[in-house]
């Protein structure tokens, strides 16, 4: 009688772990369910969020590519010659924003020169739809060292000294130039963003590389 009670009492037990076995496995599901349905959850709204952030940039380029730049200075494209040459060429703006000029351009994959280079190899990179910043000596130093750091992660930029021009910085493109107040004035990322291979370009996608330059 003992020995029958004492095996009804281990099966008892037997079953009971086997209970709590599946429990902890029904457990563990849910929560492997549960947690996957938070990553998951998670992933598409983060992708949603970058969607949207993406959208937003891109709806703000376009407007300030629309926009007009404040006291921009604007010359007739058609009538600024873009013939190649070998000699110099004296332009009626410093710098120039366009004209006929060397058969070789400046490197423009965001080239930063530390001295002076010639116009006309400047030219021929503005031709083909890089922004050209310059300064002179008025400008402070840390506006120059933050517009280097921003033409350097420019493809299709270049930058350099230019001692006769009238404002201490200055952003040129085809056509089309402002003087700058700082590094950080607004005008800044709205003239790179309109004006970086932007519809004044006489010949988009054109190399910026391979020229004349140190790089």
């Amino acid at each position: 009688m003992a020995s029958k009670t004492q095996s009804a009492q281990r099966k008892a037990r037997i079953e009971e772990m086997r209970r709590a076995e599946r429990a902890r496995e029904r457990r563990n599901r849910i929560i492997t369910i549960t947690a996957s349905a938070v990553v998951v959850g998670a992933l598409v709204a983060g992708g949603a969020y970058l969607l949207n952030k993406e959208s937003e940039q891109k709806e703000q380029k376009e407007a300030a590519a629309k926009a007009p730049v404040t006291d921009e200075k604007s010359w007739d494209a058609k009538k600024l010659g873009r013939n190649h040459v070998t000699e110099n060429v004296s332009y009626p703006m410093t710098p120039p924003v366009g004209g006929d000029h060397n058969q070789v351009w400046m490197n423009c994959e965001g080239d930063v020169y530390k001295d002076p280079i010639p116009n006309v190899n400047a030219v021929h990179s503005l031709e083909h739809g890089a922004v050209w910043v310059t300064y002179n000596e008025k400008a402070a130093a840390d506006d120059v060292k933050k517009l280097g750091e921003r033409v350097e992660k420019t493809p299709y930029s270049l930058m350099s000294p230019v001692k006769e021009q009238s404002g201490a910085l200055m952003l040129s493109a085809w056509g089309k130039q402002v003087t700058v107040d700082s590094a950080t004035d607004p005008r800044v990322e709205q003239f790179f963003t309109k004006y970086v291979q932007g519809s004044q370009t006489p010949e988009p996608g054109a190399a910026c590389t391979g020229g004349m330059g140190s790089q």
